[in-house]
């Protein structure tokens, strides 16, 4: 491993991600273990390691490294589950989280990422991913139920029918509202009909890229 990068590696947990109360060793241990460079564009090479939102193109960005952090360990994610991510983009957080579960389903709109995605996890032998070019706004119905579903775009609000693509169990996570009002939060399916929430903390990111606008907007 390239010292310069492990020793920017080690400073971004120590200084971004730990300060953020991220501290679960599983999370931790996996930031230092996936290559997070190796998912980022070559012109920002210098700053894979930053606490920013980096560009990777069609308009979209790669969420801060802390924000990935904390994402991952509020779902905390067991080998044994069945996992819808939509926003595939980079393909690093895809690539965090195939490493800590059975199976993952990953939905994006932009056919590039998609494809790109498919690129470096094979080279990283990363083979548990199914891929799919689609909206993912309603989720993917056909491969549920899910034991997490997570979003990496922000929504205005909670799609109909989404939650109820969750196992028993099961943890939805999703970032809603819209700027410069937005709140991360997760839903868990403790039974057949009822739902449980937890406001996480309150952030800003782009919203999901889609062809789809909140209730409140339809006339």
């Amino acid at each position: 491993m390239d010292k310069t990068q492990a020793t920017r590696r080690f400073n971004m947990i120590e200084q971004q991600i730990r300060p953020w109360d991220v501290l679960d060793p599983v999370t931790l241990n996996l930031l230092t273990l996936v290559p997070r460079e190796a998912y980022v564009p070559t012109a920002y090479q210098g700053v894979a390691f930053a606490d920013l939102e980096i560009p990777i193109g069609h308009g979209e960005k790669m969420l801060s490294p802390k924000l990935e952090a904390r994402i991952l360990q509020s779902l905390n994610v067991k080998k044994t589950d069945h996992v819808l991510h939509v926003g595939t983009g980079s393909g690093y957080f895809d690539a965090l989280l195939a490493s800590l579960s059975q199976s993952l389903m990953t939905l994006d709109i932009h056919l590039e990422f998609i494809s790109r995605a498919k690129e470096l996890h094979h080279r990283d032998q990363i083979t548990n991913v199914v891929y799919h070019h689609s909206n993912g706004l309603l989720g993917w119905n056909d491969e549920a139920p899910y034991d997490v579903i997570v979003f990496t775009g922000s929504l205005p609000e909670e799609p109909i029918g989404l939650r109820e693509q969750l196992k028993i169990g099961g943890r939805l996570f999703i970032i809603e509202g819209v700027n410069p009002m937005m709140t991360a939060k997760i839903i868990v399916r403790s039974d057949e009909f009822q739902f449980g929430e937890k406001i996480l903390f309150d952030t800003v990111i782009d919203p999901l890229t889609s062809h789809w606008k909140p209730s409140s907007f339809i006339f």
